[in-house]
């Protein structure tokens, strides 16, 4: 019997096809949370990560800095218990070091909106089911105040 071994070229495709793995995006958060976390082991916890975060807002293109740069503003105002941090190269904001919610730009994973999201620290919980990411294209004073009852609800 004369078992021919397919050429690697095709092997290769086929299994492109079935394995999509990470996007370049999701590589690149990958490699921005390796580096925070280098970052905090070699800093201890005299960091300021305040600045960090508003350096990482900065960078963002002008649609989802305006939107960061509000959203920091909320956070601090309604919920200043939360301390800001990157996360996946995004602005985050903790509560004893671990994450409450997190702002994600349109850019960051070429998206056509930007989110703020909550993790499960988040007191948000509303029976068997709630949201937990919400898109983001405008903040107007309506959904300013929408996202203030969140975050008060989130810490509380």
């Amino acid at each position: 019997m004369n078992r021919t071994r397919p050429s690697a070229a095709k092997s290769t495709d086929e299994t492109a096809e079935r394995h999509e793995g990470f996007t370049e995006e999701e590589r690149d958060a990958m490699k921005e949370r390796a580096g925070e976390l280098k970052k905090k082991a070699r800093r201890g916890a005299k960091a300021d990560l305040e600045s960090e975060v508003l350096a990482k807002i900065a960078e963002m293109p002008e649609a989802d800095r305006v939107l960061a740069e509000r959203l920091h503003a909320i956070v601090k105002a309604n919920a200043p218990e939360l301390a800001p941090k990157l996360w996946y190269g995004m602005p985050a904001y903790a509560r004893n070091g671990k994450v409450v919610c997190f702002f994600q730009g349109a850019h960051k994973f070429k998206t056509r909106y930007a989110t703020l999201g909550f993790s499960d620290q988040a007191h948000l919980d509303d029976g068997t089911m709630w949201p937990t990411a919400y898109a983001l294209t405008e903040l107007t004073a309506t959904v300013e105040e929408r996202i203030g009852a969140l975050l008060k609800g989130a810490v509380s």
